[in-house]
């Protein structure tokens, strides 16, 4: 599965949105060079992790992350046996109780970003594009009740600099 993914990030150099992809993407290929479990969060404090790019008729949805305090875009670690595309749909059902699903035509990965994560880590992050249909956001009592919808302009202003560049592709076309 990881050759698989690093042919997808490698794929990505001639269409990188900004410097900080085209650098995440190097560092990427670096680090799942080395790692004898790139999606164990157990196995090195640098891994791989999945997020959704979740876009819909009013835009895109982001939540405010409980421990950050920033308003990001679903996503988290990948769990045993699951694809990074799979991981990313079930972050972003669990995180905004949204009706998720990948586009008709399958997984579409749109953007790559490294940056820290908690507890000293660092997160490879692999990023899918996914629909959701105009409804309401219902997160499950665990998340941040802080999700909604947000239009491109709105977010791209919230955006960390790690997700504006993706978002300003996006909403770009």
């Amino acid at each position: 599965m990881i050759e698989e993914l690093r042919r997808e990030v490698e794929a990505r150099r001639g269409y990188a949105v900004d410097d900080r992809e085209r650098k995440s993407i190097e560092r990427f290929l670096d680090e799942t060079t080395r790692l004898e479990r790139p999606f164990d969060e157990d196995a090195d404090p640098v891994h791989v992790t999945a997020s959704a790019i979740v876009v819909g008729e009013r835009g895109t949805v982001l939540h405010l992350h409980k421990r950050l305090g920033l308003w990001l875009q679903p996503g988290g670690h990948i769990d045993a046996d699951e694809s990074p595309a799979d991981a990313a749909l079930r972050e972003a059902w669990e995180e905004t109780g949204l009706p998720v699903s990948h586009p008709p035509d399958g997984p579409r990965f749109v953007h790559v970003d490294v940056h820290p994560g908690p507890k000293g880590h660092t997160h490879l992050d692999v990023r899918y594009l996914i629909y959701s249909p105009d409804v309401d956001p219902d997160p499950g009592e665990d998340e941040s009740p802080f999700v909604r919808w947000f239009d491109f302009d709105e977010a791209i202003g919230l955006a960390d600099p790690g997700l504006r560049g993706a978002l300003v592709a996006l909403r770009n076309g």
